[in-house]
């Protein structure tokens, strides 16, 4: 489901959907008769102990709403996770960009097999990139080719590195600036010829929302998402740099696992942009998924091109729809969802087919621990 580095050696890890630890294995799936959750609890508490500061988690299913929390949310005064955390969820701010342009494409005001180009003419250009040839469809299943600006080496030493953090991490980056930087490169392959992931795709989905709604790709999610679903935990910063409380700490060791901690909280999230900047608590993220894949916010005909899924290649038993990862559990259960990470944040959304067990999690560090085993616990 997903592959872990340092944060330096891939630097497009903390905005993929791929942000992963080598699993820490749980102690056995449901005991027969045993207490709801009891592996998923043992699972969280082995990823704390894999060195994971904190993790704070909660699901909902047929018997009701369960949380738990393990570790802590701030080293410095042993401050324990809450359940109601609010934290930056990274890359699951794609699904709900994603169910967006979708919801446009029901009232038809878009095609997903528009090109990039019928929206945004002139910006796809440079390099072999061409947005004639690549359609809304292929940057939401991430088979346009383009390159993935976080890979971008000048990007990186800039915002994956400690020095470079702490030099820039307040720095502000406009959605154009981030499709230029990833345009500097050649495109990975044709447009709809393969699949990589690329959050480039997303930064430029945003900006097709905005040109055919009029307004910030921000505020169609406002209006069409988080109002609705009455999704109070869920927020989409800007350029604002704090998590509103409650909140915990956020620690990144940057490209040394051996190093300290190092304190990532408060930074200026448009360096995610529409591909990762969203902030939300794991209460909301169980809505919002259970409400998508329950049906409550797309007609079928939307919901099924959502979740028509082409292989994300080095992704093991996943494969990639609009905005919707596919997961094969070692049980064969299949659940639905995204996985999300940005500076000291590694985050899981993940449902059932049918929208009605949904788990959502929040590690507090970002290079250690086994999001699959606590995925595995939950659902086998």
């Amino acid at each position: 489901m997903r592959v872990r580095t340092t944060l330096v050696a891939a630097t497009a890890v903390l905005l993929s959907a791929a942000l992963a630890a080598p699993a820490v294995a749980a102690t056995g799936a449901h005991p027969a008769g045993g207490p709801p959750h009891a592996a998923t609890r043992t699972a969280v508490e082995a990823a704390v102990a894999a060195g994971v500061p904190g993790v704070t988690a909660t699901a909902e299913d047929r018997h009701g709403t369960w949380s738990t929390t393990a570790g802590v949310g701030d080293l410095r005064t042993g401050r324990p996770r809450s359940t109601a955390d609010r934290y930056r969820v990274g890359s699951i701010t794609k699904t709900f960009v994603a169910t967006v342009l979708l919801q446009l494409e029901a009232e038809g005001r878009l095609s997903l097999d528009d090109t990039v180009d019928t929206w945004l003419p002139g910006v796809v250009r440079g390099h072999g990139h061409d947005g004639r040839r690549i359609t809304i469809r292929r940057l939401l299943n991430h088979t346009s080719g383009i390159f993935d600006y976080t890979s971008d080496a000048d990007f990186g030493r800039a915002v994956f590195t400690r020095d470079g953090f702490a030099r820039h991490r307040y720095d502000t980056y406009t959605p154009g600036e981030l499709v230029t930087i990833a345009l500097r490169h050649e495109p990975y392959f044709a447009p709809g010829t393969s699949w990589k992931y690329s959050n480039t795709n997303y930064v430029l989905a945003g900006m097709v929302i905005e040109k055919v709604t009029g307004h910030p790709y921000a505020t169609e999610i406002e209006r069409r998402l988080i109002a609705p679903l009455r999704l109070r935990g869920t927020s989409l910063p800007g350029t604002r740099i704090t998590v509103p409380r409650p909140s915990s700490r956020a620690y990144s060791k940057f490209n040394d696992p051996t190093s300290p901690a190092y304190d990532v909280t408060t930074l200026n999230p448009s360096l995610a942009s529409s591909a990762g900047e969203m902030i939300s608590d794991s209460a909301d993220l169980d809505r919002f998924y259970g409400a998508l894949l329950g049906g409550k916010l797309l007609p079928p005909a939307q919901l099924k091109e959502m979740k028509t899924t082409v292989e994300a290649t080095g992704i093991p038993n996943t494969r990639y729809g609009l905005g919707l990862m596919d997961t094969r559990l070692t049980c064969g259960v299949h659940v639905w969802g995204h996985n999300g990470g940005i500076h000291g944040s590694a985050s899981t959304a993940m449902t059932t087919a049918d929208g009605r067990h949904a788990i959502a999690f929040n590690f507090n560090g970002d290079w250690t621990g086994g999001m699959e085993s606590v995925i595995d616990a939950e659902f086998c």
